[in-house]
C-alpha cells in the first residue's frame, strides 16, 4: 500500500495512468511537475501544478511527498534519472490487479500496471515500466528504465538491457537477449537475439535499423564539385601551358 501524497514528474497520459495506480492502492496525488501547467494530469484531475522539470531538478521546486518519473518518452527519462536524487523516489507503484510474484524483484522507482504480471524471481531495474497487461515471465532480467508495453510477452529467462522499449502486444521467446537502446516494434515476434540500438518488426522480428551501425549517406553533389573544380583547374593550366610553348 503506498501511503502519503505522491509527486507525478510528468503529466502526460501516462502519468494519468500511474496517478490512477496510486489511487487505487491507497496513495493520493500531492501534485504534478510538468514544463506545460495544461498538461493531461492537470486538465482531468484536481491536482496543483507544482512547476516544472528543470525547477524540480535544480531544487527550486520544494518536494512535499516522494516522486514518481511519469514521463513517457525513454531519452527524456534517462536524462531525468541522471539527476534524480534516490532519496526523493518513491519505492515502487503496483496496481492492486496487477501479480508480483513474491520472489520477483522490483528496483527503486518501478511502475507495475493493471492486470499485468512479474513471475517468479523475474527482476525488473529502476525506473522501468511494466505497462498494463504486460507479462514479464520467470527469471527475465528487465534493466533500468525499460519500458515493457501494454500486452506485450517477455518468456521466461529474457534479458533485456536497459534504456528499451518493448512495443506493444510484441513477444520475445524465451531465453532470448535485448540489447540497449533497442525497440523491439508493436507486435513483433522475437525469435533470436537483438542487437544493441536496434529496431526490430514484423513476425519473424528483423532488424529494421541499427543505430550502433549507421548507415553512409549518398554523395551530394555539392561534395563532388571541389572534383569538378579540381579538373576546371587542371584543364585551364594546361591550356597557359601550351600557350607558353607556342
Amino acid at each position: 500500500m503506498i501511503r502519503g501524497p505522491v509527486i507525478l514528474l510528468g503529466g502526460g497520459g501516462h502519468a494519468l495512468v500511474v496517478a490512477d495506480a496510486i489511487v487505487a492502492g491507497g496513495g493520493s496525488i500531492a501534485g504534478v511537475v510538468d514544463d506545460n501547467p495544461a498538461c493531461s494530469v492537470i486538465e482531468h484531475k484536481d491536482v496543483p501544478h507544482l512547476g516544472t522539470i528543470k525547477d524540480l531538478l535544480d531544487h527550486s521546486t520544494p518536494t512535499v511527498g516522494p516522486l514518481v518519473l511519469c514521463v513517457g518518452d525513454l531519452e527524456l527519462r534517462r536524462r531525468i534519472i541522471s539527476t534524480l536524487d534516490a532519496d526523493t523516489v518513491i519505492n515502487h507503484v503496483i496496481h492492486p490487479s496487477a501479480v508480483v510474484a513474491p520472489s520477483a524483484r522490483l528496483a527503486l522507482g518501478v511502475f507495475i500496471g493493471p492486470l499485468a504480471v512479474v513471475h517468479s524471481f523475474a527482476q525488473v531495474g529502476a525506473h522501468s515500466i511494466i505497462n498494463s497487461g504486460a507479462i514479464v515471465e520467470h527469471e527475465c532480467i528487465i534493466g533500468a528504465n525499460v519500458h515493457v508495453a501494454p500486452g506485450a510477452v517477455l518468456g521466461g529467462a529474457v534479458s533485456v538491457a536497459a534504456d528499451c522499449l518493448i512495443g506493444l502486444g510484441s513477444i520475445v521467446l524465451p531465453g532470448l537477449r535485448v540489447g540497449r537502446g533497442s525497440t523491439i516494434g508493436a507486435g513483433a515476434v522475437v525469435v533470436r537475439d537483438v542487437p544493441l540500438a536496434a529496431t526490430v518488426v514484423g513476425i519473424p522480428a528483423k532488424v529494421r535499423t541499427l543505430l550502433s551501425a549507421p548507415r553512409a549517406s549518398p554523395i551530394s553533389p555539392a561534395k563532388k564539385a571541389p572534383k569538378k573544380k579540381a579538373q576546371k583547374r587542371s584543364a585551364r593550366s594546361a591550356s597557359r601551358a601550351r600557350g607558353r610553348g607556342r
